[in-house]
């Protein structure tokens, strides 16, 4: 388990004091995997690098497996950092290295032996779908290949967090499910921990079973992913989950917006806008909608027209929520 008390950060400029955590608490179960989201600025990547110590907190204690890492001295800090490692947006591999010597780099630093650590070092390559690559480069292999690599390494010292610092963010698409399924796949097999640092909402629904989501510092929002896309309360976990909402306006003045939002599957096997017409005489323009898979579950949300009637609109949403819909008045 991982415990965040109370944490908090400041960084002094030749100017200022910029206050970059403010009172962080959080709490990461073993074996889970975390989401931390956060615009540019947040303050999520200084609380990763609180969490492993390469950044020492002005305040507060982090405590994992029972230690409380700001009370080590360097010699205990090295060996439980062994048990915490890090993936990067820039994949930070040694590129005078080969695959198979990049991922043997962490081990020799442990002093293992050579042909141990080269046996190790397959043994990952192929857990992480490279077992032909042991001898090529970085400059030799995509993006997609390059992160692979870099998690093999990561997985090296066989830790019990793995920290994934924007993981992601430099890849396609099509890559980053990729990876996003392999990081899921290593946390099923192996029981890794896993703290995600994005400030892509996409990434958090696709992998993520709970999520803090920080703002200039503080925790704006936290709590089951599955709770927070369907019943956003911050308004800053409203920009992340609805980020399309600032661009869907009304100018016609006799129309009133309505957000609807609901388990994809329920909605499928019923036509909702349609029954709603039928039986309650409320005719819906339907101005947007998206679908998202949470967590293997299928969600969707709508933006609604409704007549600007305060009786129309309190039946329709009285309806809805019937329906096991969630609904909010813009």
């Amino acid at each position: 388990m991982i415990e965040i008390k109370n944490i908090s950060k400041t960084f002094l400029t030749a100017e200022n004091e910029v206050q970059a955590l403010k009172g962080i608490t959080l709490t990461v179960n073993d074996g889970e995997i975390y989401g931390i989201i956060g615009m540019s600025g947040a303050g999520k990547s200084t609380l990763v690098r609180c969490i492993n110590m390469l950044e020492k907190p002005s305040s507060g204690t982090i405590v994992i497996n029972g230690k409380d890492m700001t009370a080590l001295n360097e010699k205990e800090l090295r060996a439980a950092r062994s048990k915490i490692s890090m993936i990067f947006q820039s994949f930070n591999l040694l590129m005078q290295r080969n695959c198979l010597k990049n991922v043997c780099f962490p081990l020799e630093l442990q002093g293992m032996k050579k042909a141990d650590a080269v046996k190790r070092a397959k043994e990952l390559l192929e857990l992480v779908g490279l077992p032909d690559k042991a001898k090529s480069y970085p400059s030799q292999l995509s993006g997609g290949q390059q992160q692979r690599v870099a998690i093999a390494r990561a997985l090296a010292t066989d830790p019990d967090v793995l920290l994934c610092d924007e993981a992601t963010s430099a890849l396609d698409p099509k890559t980053t499910s990729d990876i996003l399924d392999l990081i899921t796949d290593i946390n099923r097999r192996l029981g890794i921990t896993v703290i995600v640092i994005t400030h892509q909402m996409s990434v958090v629904e696709r992998i993520c079973s709970r999520v803090a989501i920080l703002d200039n510092g503080i925790v704006a929002e936290e709590g089951k992913v599955t709770d927070i896309f369907t019943r956003p309360h911050s308004d800053t976990a409203k920009r992340l989950v609805f980020p399309d909402d600032p661009g869907i306006v009304t100018e016609d003045e006799k129309e009133r917006l309505v957000r609807a939002v609901f388990d994809g599957r329920t909605s499928a096997d019923s036509p909702l806008i349609a029954q709603m017409a039928i039986s309650q005489n409320i005719i819906a323009n339907i101005r947007s909608a998206s679908t998202k898979t949470i967590s293997g579950k299928l969600y969707g949300s709508m933006i609604l027209a409704l007549p600007d009637d305060d009786e129309i609109v309190r039946r329709a949403v009285e309806y809805l929520n019937s329906q096991n819909v969630i609904t909010e008045v813009l």
